[in-house]
């Protein structure tokens, strides 16, 4: 590992799915554009070199909106809203049906521009990536700067980058300065960057979470991160508490699942229904739990550890989540995989149905190279009926 402190840039591709849009309609450029919605036409062209679009206003369904651009959201407009909420806040904004097909090419194209650069990146979903620079020599601002006009080049987009010294705050920061935004984030800049923002900007930090800080008057980053950690405890427990004080104070020491790292391993489902985890928890609990004791026996079977466990989720309009908790000790015990998976859970917004389910173990080690050390227990499943 390199000596310096690390450099990790989180690249975010801005408004994607309707910049991609914005390529085959140039002519919506500079007007709010919404994608989403349940059975959207497809712009007719009328043979005169223009175009009749659908509008918002005269949508009607149960659709949600995928995504919006920066002209839509300045009017309240936002992904993973309710069609027909957006409607009523954007009238007259472009109605447009997403063309998954096509955004997945786009994101082939931005993602191996950046690799021909730097290769060592975490992919986080179709428009997101996390990138390790400690290794470059490159000044940090000359080689983001490279990266983002690698990226425009390769897909005439663009996105917005952070560089900081963790992943946490590399997320954060790119949503600082956007659209078009480069940021470099150094840990004396988290008083003024970070500190002011709302709780609810914190990756992690799900809608009712943030309803609670706000009840007890912590309503910035900054509030939270000089709270007593005693009374934080006392509110949200232990676990939750140690976590939600060390993020706001901007620490996070996970490492990057990159393709050169030990590998990962995972189990998911996908249900045949849009499953809500109050309404449909005695259905989700037993499989939430047999997904952790199936992924607790894959690591044994394969001889791993796992230093991460994290979990994955799928939303209806295809939006993918996913949360890690970076464990104190390598584990492939499902008692301690639940726990951690549990917490996980805890840090999303559960108020949505989702389709997909899914827990995963990476920061893999062999489980003879910790041996020695005491961390392994090999009757991993002594205490199953616990869970």
């Amino acid at each position: 590992m390199p000596q310096t402190p690390r450099r990790i840039a989180h690249l975010d591709m801005d408004a994607f799915f309707a910049s991609v849009e914005l390529l085959r309609y140039p002519e919506l450029r500079g007007l709010p554009v919404v994608v989403g919605g349940r059975s959207v036409h497809r712009p007719v062209d009328l043979g005169d070199g223009t175009r009749r679009y659908s509008r918002l206003r005269d949508y009607a369904g149960r659709g949600v909106v995928t995504t919006s651009t920066y002209e839509a959201r300045a009017l309240g407009v936002f992904s993973a809203m309710g069609t027909m909420k957006a409607a009523k806040l954007a009238p007259d904004a472009i109605l447009l049906p997403a063309d998954f097909e096509a955004y997945r090419h786009y994101s082939s194209l931005f993602k191996k521009a950046v690799k021909d650069i730097a290769p060592l990146v975490e992919d986080r979903g179709i428009d997101e990536i996390y990138i390790d620079l400690s290794y470059h020599a490159e000044e940090t601002r000359a080689l983001a700067t490279r990266i983002k006009q690698a990226v425009q080049e390769a897909t005439q987009l663009t996105c917005s980058i952070c560089v900081a010294e963790n992943k946490l705050l590399a997320k954060m920061g790119s949503e600082l300065d956007k659209p078009d935004g480069l940021t470099i984030l150094t840990r004396s800049d988290i008083p003024t960057r970070i500190w002011p923002l709302a709780v609810g900007k914190v990756n992690g930090i799900g809608p009712k979470t943030a309803s609670r800080l706000n009840e007890l008057n912590i309503l910035t980053v900054g509030d939270l991160a000089k709270s007593d950690k005693a009374f934080l405890r006392e509110y949200f427990g232990s676990n939750t508490a140690e976590w939600l004080h060390a993020v706001a104070n901007g620490e996070d020491d996970r490492p990057l699942s990159t393709a050169s790292d030990s590998k990962s391993i995972s189990r998911e489902t996908t249900f045949e229904r849009d499953l809500h985890a109050r309404y449909d928890r005695e259905q989700l609990t037993p499989i939430f739990t047999q997904l952790c004791t199936r992924l607790a026996a894959d690591l044994n079977r394969k001889g791993y550890l796992a230093r991460t466990i994290g979990i994955k989720m799928r939303y209806p309009d295809f939006r993918r989540i996913s949360r890690d908790h970076t464990l104190p000790e390598p584990t492939a015990d499902p008692l301690v995989i639940r726990r951690a998976a549990g917490e996980c859970l805890r840090r999303v917004d559960l108020e949505q149905r989702f389709r997909l389910l899914g827990v995963r173990a990476s920061g893999l080690i062999r489980q003879e190279d910790v041996a020695e050390e005491g961390f392994y227990q090999p009757d991993l499943f002594d205490d199953e009926e616990k869970l």
